[in-house]
């Protein structure tokens, strides 16, 4: 459940999404607005550095290193994955880069 993440682990929940819409290379209006829904719902009041960390991975994906599935708590996969799963689900398109990266997302921490 997202009220269950610390403030830590929120701000890596987003930090993971925005590196997810990358998948197919290009990050559309609805994920965009997905990320920005996700911060209200996470009620996140970000900082401006937060700001601009949260824009600068919707202009350019994360470093690959940044964002090791490894780094998810085991207690908060599950809400990872789903959230992951909302996120493709948002622009009405499944793209197979997508539909790969979650599986293996999936597999990497099960």
């Amino acid at each position: 459940m997202l009220s269950d993440l610390t403030r830590t682990e929120r701000l890596r929940l987003v930090k993971f999404v925005c590196s997810f819409a990358w998948a197919d290379l290009e990050i559309n209006d609805a994920e965009r607005d997905f990320v920005h829904d996700l911060i209200r719902r996470l009620d996140l009041d970000l900082d401006e550095d937060e700001t601009m960390d949260v824009e600068g991975w919707l202009t350019f994906p994360p470093p690959p290193e940044e964002v090791d599935p490894m780094d998810i708590p085991v207690a908060h996969r599950q809400v990872f994955l789903d959230t992951m799963l909302a996120l493709v689900a948002s622009d009405g398109e499944l793209a197979e880069a997508e539909t790969e990266s979650f599986n293996l997302l999936s597999q990497l921490v099960r």
